[in-house]
């Protein structure tokens, strides 16, 4: 191994030993803790609820299941939620104090990485298929069938990989063996030794960020030139616009999050217990909260399938009223 790349992972080693151990130092508080923990639970499981519920309701109609939106619409729903499953884990783990090998903890940061990614991807998605259904609606029944949107879905995973897959290829290459055996908290960062990875992974998310933007703001635009004309439903279109806005509002916060750790890490530096509650608000805000758009968007606003949702709550309420009246059941 060169040099330089002793130097700098000693360097880096170095500093996170020191931050955990001062994290864990400071944070080691029980009514800090306790608190923590409770606020997460009550913001995260309420969410993953109302997403269960949706993909139940989704799975239990077949009309729902050879729709594009709804199939991207559901796609949203379970990386959301295994995305809440992991960041849950992982906050548990760090208020339990729990460190892990560098090893066992860069699958989990990969896997998180890439689930993050998918939303903004699927979102993109989404935003095109409402730009197709309105501006091009006598295309769109073979423009968006099953089978394609399949296939895209596969690919927005393919491309949510990408990154992290770079990301451990450059740690593979540039740090020693000793290293993945030193114990960490998990967080995406221990697979960034270098300060120039760090930047290009900034310069990536922001190259990105850009791209669905603009993106986003097309189909925006070119479905509000299209609610003007007189061909075209103006319910509809309507609709599509307050869609897509509520698309970007979710990107944006989705984006913000990905830049919350480099504003974590200046902020630690000055002051940890500010760090430590601005990490918490970022968490709720920019984490949970951008992830409780999406049943907004497409589940409550949406009366076809709000309607299928709140029929499946009703059966199930009878069901379990008819058993109370019967104990024979």
């Amino acid at each position: 191994m060169c040099t330089e790349c002793n130097n700098s992972w000693g360097e880096y080693s170095s500093w996170n030993k020191s931050t955990s151990v001062h994290q864990l130092l400071v944070s080691n508080n029980p009514l800090r803790m306790n608190l923590t923990l409770a606020v997460t639970q009550i913001f995260v499981w309420p969410f993953v609820f109302i997403n269960i519920l949706m993909l139940f309701t989704f799975y239990r109609k077949q009309a729902f299941r050879t729709e594009t939106r709804y199939i991207l619409f559901a796609h949203t729903l379970l990386t959301d939620m295994i995305f809440l499953f992991l960041s849950d884990l992982v906050v548990i783990l760090s208020y339990k104090l729990a460190l892990l090998p560098v090893a066992f903890c860069i699958p989990l940061c990969m896997f998180m990485d890439a689930v993050t990614s998918c939303t903004p991807l699927t979102i993109t998605a989404m935003c095109v298929e409402r730009y197709v259904a309105i501006c091009m609606p006598l295309r769109h029944s073979a423009i968006s069938t099953t089978s394609r949107t399949l296939n895209l879905i596969l690919i927005i995973w393919i491309i949510s990989f990408i990154k992290p897959f770079m990301d451990v290829t450059i740690l593979v290459a540039s740090a020693p063996e000793e290293y993945f055996i030193e114990p960490t908290l998990c967080h995406y960062e221990i697979m960034m030794l270098e300060h120039w990875h760090r930047n290009m992974r900034s310069i990536w998310y922001i190259i990105d960020f850009f791209i669905i933007l603009l993106i986003e703001f097309f189909c925006y635009l070119m479905i509000m030139i299209a609610a003007r004309r007189a061909s075209v439903d103006k319910k509809s279109a309507s609709k599509g616009l307050r869609t897509v806005s509520l698309h970007m509002i979710q990107l944006i916060l989705c984006t913000v999050e990905s830049v919350c750790p480099y504003i974590e890490a200046e902020i630690m530096e000055q002051d940890i217990q500010l760090y430590l509650a601005v990490r918490f608000f970022n968490f709720i805000t920019f984490n949970v909260i951008a992830r409780a758009i999406t049943p907004l968007v497409y589940g409550l606003r949406d009366e076809k399938f709000c309607a299928s949702m709140l029929h499946y709550i009703k059966c199930r309420q009878n069901h379990i009223s008819s058993e109370k009246k019967d104990p024979s059941t």
